[in-house]
């Protein structure tokens, strides 16, 4: 993911909860794991050994599926778009 992705999706990230121990994980590189095995389709246990563990990455990708977030992402990132090209953020038509 570049810089100027991570700028805009990392403000959409939920927080870690406060009370508890400092996140020690680089989202940034979780959500790059994620990003990897969409595109890719691998299997969670065969991502490369250069992101965090599997387990970790799967565990934030369920829990910010469960909240929403990638809904959130997608619409952010689609109004981005839309905007970038002159267009509305809502559509006009209805396929």
């Amino acid at each position: 993911m570049s810089d100027l992705e991570w700028e805009i999706l990392a403000p959409l990230i939920p927080a870690a909860k406060s009370g508890r121990h400092p996140r020690t994980t680089d989202m940034r590189e979780v959500y790059n794991a994620i990003y990897y095995h969409l595109k890719t389709g691998c299997q969670w246990n065969m991502l490369p050994g250069d992101f965090p563990p599997s387990s970790t990455v799967y565990k934030y990708y369920r829990k910010s599926q469960k909240q929403g977030v990638w809904e959130e992402l997608n619409h952010t990132l689609r109004d981005r778009l839309r905007e970038k090209i002159a267009r509305a953020t809502q559509a006009s038509a209805i396929a």
